[in-house]
């Protein structure tokens, strides 16, 4: 395949941004809770790096999350690791008994992955999830990739 052959979007970053009402507490909160430090500070927000060039934003917004949706999925080698982790850290991980969708433990198996949900100091709902076997794979650098198509649920 060319360069000419791949959509200009697909050779971008993507940079998610989350709504913070208070950004003092949500730095703090990604900061104890879940041992991230922001890697630059400005006027509108914090900017955070992870795995293979991926990032984030939290930014100062006077609205409230619903946290009826993922707002940011984070992608796993070992689920159950990291939700010990962060219960460790004080972290409360979201339970759901729905058709289509049910916790055990705070951990769903939607198939295609397993998956865990919490809300940050913000009300925002983060995902994380571990690739089910053969349904995701590894980027060349050794991040987790995915290629979930159709059955993209929560996020």
């Amino acid at each position: 395949m060319t360069t000419r052959d791949v959509g200009i979007l697909e050779r971008a970053l993507v940079e998610s941004t989350i709504p913070a009402k208070d950004l003092e507490r949500a730095k703090a909160f990604y900061l104890e809770k879940l041992g991230l430090t922001p890697t630059s500070e400005g006027r509108i927000g914090l900017r955070y790096r992870l795995a293979d060039g991926t990032r984030f934003r939290l930014f100062r917004s006077g609205g409230v999350a619903s946290g009826a949706h993922t707002q940011m999925a984070l992608m796993v080698e070992d689920l159950l690791a990291v939700v010990n982790d962060l219960r460790s850290r004080g972290v409360n991980f979201e339970e759901y008994d729905s058709p289509g969708l049910k916790t055990t433990d705070g951990i769903a198996d939607v198939g295609y992955a397993r998956a865990a949900w919490f809300k940050d100091s913000e009300g925002n709902l983060i995902g994380i999830s571990q690739p089910a076997e053969g349904g995701c794979g590894r980027t060349d650098s050794g991040a987790v990739g995915r290629s979930m198509g159709k059955h993209q649920r929560r996020w």
